[in-house]
This record gives C-alpha cells, structure tokens and sequence, in this order.
C-alpha cells in the first residue's frame, strides 16, 4: 500500500500529460476490441513498419514526441462563458487539437505513403483520448487547471494533474482489469449516434464538464470529490474509446 501511494504521488506532481500512460493504453485496449475486420487489417498493416509495437503501445507516442509544435495540437482553449467552438477565437492558426485530429485523419485516409499514416495513426489515437480529458478542453485562464493549485492524496498537485492521473491511479486496477470493467460501457453508443460526432463537438462536450458545479474542487480534495468523479472520468475513457475505434472504422469503410 505505501508503494502505490509513493507512486501515486510521484504522478500526481510529475508533469501532465493527458489521461497518463495507463489511461491512454486502456482506451487504445478497448477501441480494439471494437474494430471491424477491415480497420483491424489496416491497423496490423501499418504498424508492420514497426514490428512489436501495438496501439497501445503507440498510443502514447505523441507524448513522447511533443515539440513546441506539436504542443497545442494536445488541447483547446474556451474562454469561461463559453464552450461554442469557434475556429478563429479559439485554434489560431489551426493549432489546436480539434484541427490536430481532423488534419491528421485526413492523411490517415489519404493515399499518403504508410510510414506517415502511421504517424497520422499515431496522433488520432492519441490526440481523439485527449480531447476527451475534460481539462484538455478547459479553460485558458487556468491554462486548463494546470495553475489551479490543490492538495490530493495527502500531496500537493494540481487539477489538470488529478484528472490526468490521479484519479486513474486511485482505482489500483491493472490495464486488464480495467478494460474488463470498461468494456460494457464502451459498447453502449449506436455507431450510428457515433459517426456524427466531430472533433469540434467532442470538445464542446468536455468543456461542459469543467464547467459542471463542484468540478473545481476545494483546495483540499475529499473523499466526496473522488466518489463523485470518477465515474465520468471512467465514461470519458469509455466513450474516448467507443468513438475511438468508431473514426478508425469510419477510415477504413
């Protein structure tokens, strides 16, 4: 137990990243599940290129590969009244993860040479399990909870921090058995429901979490907090994953 609370904390404090390792492994686990044959053969296809590597293990590779680039296509900014998309306000330039997705499936769906659809493939599994964060389609004035400063799990961290990993991390579950406890609900939306769903509206939805009453929790987050959160933070890894392998198969038709 004083292992796992030391690891814990050493997360929570460490610099964030969206859903962590574990939650963007277990979304890429489930949207495998869910993949149609044809997807599942393009899928094997490219990652061919790298022989070993899978779509969880890649899933965290636009982490790994972040530039000051890349670096915003990983979130969107709303202003605190509003969670409406607007293009011109809130990606400048297309740089940020609502164009990040749409231009990199496009090149997954293009005629592009493999290795940069696998590179493409990479992002769209990465980036579409970002957008689903809440706090990655925050708010800019708290650069998405980053400087909104807390105490959990008897250390001090941050917001951002606590939803990234956090509360992922207080589950002590394995990849496996998470996958086991989300897959029934990852199988719940209609395709049909799925398939118009765009980046843009993703975004929207998570932003409208943040702003949910008792999102920001007190500086001293309690056990209520936790209780209270975690199962949207376990639907938000469910549904990334569901509309996940729903693109994917949208792709390869």
């Amino acid at each position: 137990m004083r292992a796992l609370t030391a690891l814990l904390l050493a997360i929570l404090t460490a610099t964030a990243h969206a859903w962590g390792t574990q939650g963007h492994q277990v979304i890429a686990l489930l949207a495998e599940q869910e993949l149609t044959p044809r997807a599942k053969e393009q899928v094997q296809i490219l990652l061919a290129l790298e022989p070993g590597e899978t779509l969880a293990s890649i899933s965290t590779w636009a982490d790994e590969h972040r530039n000051p680039t890349t670096a915003p296509w990983h979130y969107i900014n709303f202003p605190k009244n509003s969670c409406t998309y607007d293009a011109q306000r809130d990606c400048p330039d297309g740089n940020c993860v609502v164009e990040a997705i749409n231009r990199q499936l496009a090149v997954l769906a293009s005629k592009a040479t493999d290795d940069r659809r696998l590179t493409a493939l990479k992002y769209v599994i990465h980036l579409v399990a970002d957008v689903h964060q809440p706090l990655h389609a925050g708010y800019g004035e708290d650069r998405g909870g980053n400087t909104y400063q807390l105490q959990a799990f008897m250390r001090g961290s941050n917001l951002h921090a606590l939803w990234d990993t956090g509360l992922i991390k207080n589950l002590a579950m394995s990849n496996e058995a998470l996958v086991a406890k989300l897959a029934p609900v990852a199988k719940l939306a209609p395709v049909s429901v799925l398939s118009q769903v765009s980046a843009a509206g993703i975004a929207e939805e998570s932003c409208r979490i943040v702003g949910m009453p008792g999102f920001y929790p007190a500086r001293k987050v309690g056990a209520d907090y936790v209780e209270r959160f975690t199962p949207i933070m376990e639907q938000r890894l469910a549904t990334a994953a569901n509309r996940l392998a729903a693109v994917l198969n949208r792709v390869w038709r």
